[in-house]
């Protein structure tokens, strides 16, 4: 599968579609669909549906490689990777973090691959319009496994540095740097679950 070639008509998407439609209160934000096409110990294939406004929280993947494709819609996509070696701020959960993108990217465009500990491991998503986003998560999330998902909410950097830290980082550094406090998961985590009634996937043995 070449995930750059991929269509929405490949997985039996158009604009019309139920899910890209806010439901809520019209003070909420809306709520995010999504579902899985295909998972296996591997690897885990699955759509996110966003109607317009719709937030897919900061969150991490551990341990990870995920390919992303978005497949309709515009959206704001904003990443980050931890600093290494670690750079906290105790006793608070906070530590520094790089900014990695901080973005639109309009359908059609290119996959964007994360990995453990580069290319944007921790991201949140904002639909500027109705969207859909394919992503290809391998090993999947599992809590047996040590890989649940965290959540987290971003600062500047200069929110939370003392003079000592400033002096070490140089004005240019510090606009591509934030900490971020692990929280638990917000309300907009939640999302609601369809059956996937696309094309099927033919595995061959």
């Amino acid at each position: 599968m070449d995930a750059d070639k991929m269509k929405p008509e490949d997985v039996g998407l158009s604009k019309n579609l139920q899910f890209f439609k806010p439901t809520g209160s019209v003070n909420r934000t809306p709520r995010v669909t999504y579902t899985t096409i295909y998972q296996c110990d591997q690897f885990s294939l699955c759509i996110f549906f966003l109607p317009e406004t719709a937030v897919i929280p900061l969150h991490n993947h551990p341990e990870m490689t995920v390919f992303s494709k978005l497949l309709l819609g515009k959206m704001h996509i904003k990443s980050y990777d931890w600093v290494e070696p670690k750079d906290s701020i105790p006793p608070s959960k906070l530590r520094l973090a790089r900014l990695k993108a901080n973005s639109v990217y309009t359908a059609p465009c290119n996959t964007s691959v994360l990995y453990p500990t580069t290319g944007g491991n921790i991201h949140q998503f904002t639909a500027v319009t109705p969207c859909a986003v394919l992503d290809v998560l391998g090993p999947p999330y599992s809590k047996e496994d040590d890989r649940d998902c965290s959540y987290y909410k971003d600062f500047p950097y200069s929110a939370f540095s003392n003079e000592g830290e400033t002096t070490r980082v140089s004005e240019e550094e510090r606009e591509g740097l934030g900490w971020l406090e692990e929280i638990e998961a917000p309300e907009n985590a939640v999302m609601d679950r369809i059956d996937y009634l696309g094309p099927q996937i033919i595995e061959n043995y």
